[in-house]
């Protein structure tokens, strides 16, 4: 299979049957497009011409300069470098976009510009009213109607044609209908309101699409490859097991393997979630993707690339995204079986009467285009976008992003929410929680003038609580960094040492110390241990500090209808259960790999509507697997593209309110949806005693949307909290 990127799709339903058209040429079974990433996967045997032929049909298009085209049986190393490849290339894309005029972005900026001025048309048609010529009038709503709906008339005609019946194609022939009965007013306005939901489905889509890129630029691009003593810079994809690398300071490293030499911190939340740095030595294993901290690691590569656990990551976001279409796939089936309906329904109500019931061909051609008028979807469609926006708004002021329609649909729809700990309910900053004094007159102040000049997470913890102590701290006269272990340093004349338990080797730790050790790391804490010659002077237990909102936030969910609330986290069982009892969520689970938290969310989804809440790039996966992905504002930049929904506050205090919205929005959707049915079925059940006149037909379907329209507005009251 070779793969594709597709740019200009219009809309998911438009996808679909651009989809169904490519699987009817010669080797086209297998074909996929999906409307959410923009790919396009296809047999190497398949005509491109043909396949590009279709797919200007819809004004949409191959991007040579970021197709990737990789085999099936390639790996997947091969595919995320050629990603890569394509990032290097974004601003000769962004130059194909231009030239092609179909951009996603471009699109929706035209469509605005002509809304706008096929508005101002249209009102200015209707005030002048009898005041101008006649043809001038006409001419007026024509202009109108082509520059807003000639898009849906071409795409309906075809459909029309090719006897695919869909939404556009109703609308085409309501637009013919009402022009052919002189109705031009009426035509114009199904133009227009047409055109407006074509525009609030398609805002948003290009950040979804673009997900998977901004996930890859977190990948390391480049590795130190030590061979024969020499260190050569490699591409990343070159490297294969067996292979040395050298990590400095500050470098990523670049795949899963076994350190050979050295010793260091390492920062693994990219792939565990883990929030305090993992010490690392010799023989310790160490994850692609994990940041070094301190000192310099040579690094026994187990792995290539591709099968890394940051490669994992990656291709669990891209298979999850590609999946996730439910809403897409229920609009197209409702519109295969309204449109039709309504068509049918018109034709009988045209022809029954004049051949069975020897009624008049003129009144009865007059009732059944009065039909399709009645029977445009007009405030069908407008049920749930206008309520969608003042919804989004709604949130926007709050403090909340919410990407699409779907995803504030999804959000009241949701049962369970599951937690990421490190960085969501935690503020993911090390914090001194518990301090053991020995020495009060030393401790802090030694402490203090050793770690005062180090960028350790662990260093700024103990520096924050020097400082809220208020304790003068001196610069030490020698210090030396044991990587992995601790610091030994000169203070004031005096030696000291600081690191964890295992650096005191130099003195015999009695019982009672040793016993309050091994509390602390019972309660999960990381311990930073300071003593001199003879004795230990105290100790820090330093732990992630948990969000001063959280308990109180899944308080309020739990009141809003959330059944239940679970955590998930990377971080040891002992933590977990610490972090969860603090703050009160339904369950937890710990000691998770983002494929383990994948695998939990679809278990729970089994359950319930799940929607996953987390900050890191080892969240990704999960947000893209859940139904619904929620990032903090603050967290990595892959987790909030990836995410459907980001608090923007990087806080959870304004969720249960987006809930409370989200719920509110789906029960006026559920109620424009009773009310313009409803509306359509009295107006058509005129049309037995012949009752149905255009002028109602016209003010019903005015009136319905005009009403549809307000109470979707009614979201947008309320106090704005920010």
């Amino acid at each position: 299979m070779n793969e594709y990127r597709v740019k200009g799709l219009s809309c998911g339903n438009c996808a679909l049957g651009l989809e169904h058209q490519i699987k009817e040429l010669e080797h086209g079974e297998t074909a996929t497009l999906s409307y959410n990433t923009g790919k396009l996967k296809l047999d190497s045997r398949v005509s491109l011409t043909q396949v590009e032929q279709i797919l200007k049909s819809d004004n949409a298009y191959i991007d040579w300069n970021q197709a990737q085209i990789a085999r099936s049986d390639h790996s997947d190393g091969h595919r995320h470098d050629n990603h890569s490849h394509a990032h290097d290339h974004e601003y000769d894309s962004g130059d194909h976009s231009h030239a092609h005029g179909h951009s996603h972005e471009h699109g929706n900026s035209k469509m605005i510009k002509l809304l706008i001025v096929s508005a101002i048309l249209y009102l200015a048609a209707v005030f002048a009213g009898d005041s101008v010529n006649e043809a001038v009038l006409t001419g007026l709503y024509l202009v109108t109607i082509v520059l807003s709906g000639y898009s849906t008339f071409l795409r309906g005609l075809k459909n029309l044609l090719a006897l695919r019946f869909t939404i556009d194609t109703l609308m085409t022939i309501a637009l013919t209908g009402a022009v052919a009965i002189g109705e031009w007013k009426e035509a114009t306005l199904v133009a227009l309101l047409f055109g407006l939901n074509e525009l609030l489905e398609g805002l948003g889509m290009e950040k979804a699409r673009r997900s998977m890129e901004t996930l890859l630029k977190v990948a390391p691009k480049e590795a130190v490859l030590l061979k024969n003593g020499i260190d050569t810079v490699v591409p990343i994809a070159s490297l294969k097991a067996g292979d040395l690398v050298v990590v400095k300071s500050g470098e990523k490293i670049p795949s899963d393997g076994v350190v050979e030499e050295g010793k260091s911190s390492v920062n693994e939340a990219a792939i565990t979630g883990e929030s305090l740095p993992v010490e690392k030595e010799i023989g310790a294993p160490v994850f692609g993707g994990s940041i070094n901290n301190e000192g310099v690691l040579q690094i026994r590569i187990e792995k290539a690339y591709q099968d890394s656990s940051l490669a994992r990551i990656l291709h669990l976001v891209e298979e999850a995204q590609e999946t996730k279409t439910p809403t897409e796939l229920f609009i197209n089936k409702f519109a295969r079986y309204y449109t039709p309906i309504i068509m049918i329904i018109a034709a009988l109500v045209i022809v029954v009467p004049p051949l069975l019931l020897g009624g008049e061909w003129s009144k009865w051609v007059y009732q059944g285009l009065a039909v399709l008028i009645v029977g445009c979807p007009c405030a069908l469609i407008l049920s749930s976008p206008i309520a969608i926006v003042s919804g989004i708004t709604r949130n926007a002021r709050n403090g909340i992003l919410v990407k699409g329609g779907v995803f504030l649909e999804q959000l009241g729809k949701i049962d369970t929410l599951a937690f990421d700990k490190t960085g969501t309910l935690t503020k993911g900053e090390p914090h001194v929680e518990q301090m053991v004094v020995y020495d009060p007159e030393r401790f802090l102040r030694v402490a203090g003038s050793i770690e005062k000049s180090s960028s350790h997470p662990l260093a700024r913890a103990i520096m924050k609580k020097v400082a809220d102590e208020n304790v003068e701290t001196t610069s030490p006269d020698e210090m030396q960094t044991v990587s992995g272990q601790g610091i030994v340093a000169q203070v004031e004349g005096r030696q000291y040492w600081l690191g964890n338990e295992r650096r005191m080797a130099h003195l015999r730790i009695p019982a009672e110390v040793r016993a309050q050790i091994d509390a602390l790391k019972a309660e999960g804490l990381t311990l930073v241990v300071v003593a001199d010659q003879e004795r230990i002077l105290g100790m820090f237990g330093i732990a992630d500090e948990i969000r001063e909102e959280s308990k109180a936030v899944i308080a309020q969910l739990h009141r809003a209808g959330i059944r239940r609330t679970v955590m998930l986290t990377g971080d040891h069982q002992k933590t977990a259960e610490k972090v969860a009892s603090l703050v009160g969520v339904s369950s937890f689970y710990g000691n998770l790999l983002p494929e383990d938290k994948v695998s939990k969310i679809r278990e729970l989804g089994q359950q319930g509507t799940v929607a996953m809440i987390g900050d890191g790039i080892n969240d990704a996966p999960a947000l893209a697997t859940a139904q619904l992905g929620i990032a903090m504002g603050k967290g990595t930049d892959s987790a909030i593209e990836t995410a459907d929904i980001v608090l923007m506050q990087d806080h959870l205090g304004k969720l249960p309110e987006a809930v409370s919205v989200a719920k509110r929005v789906n029960t006026i959707i559920r109620f424009n949806i009773l009310f313009s049915l409803g509306l359509k079925i009295i107006a058509l059940l005129l049309t037995i005693p012949g009752w149905l006149t255009l002028w109602f037909a016209i003010l019903s379907d005015m009136g319905a949307t005009l009403f549809v329209t307000l109470v979707s507005l009614t979201v947008l009251i309320g106090k704005n909290k920010v």
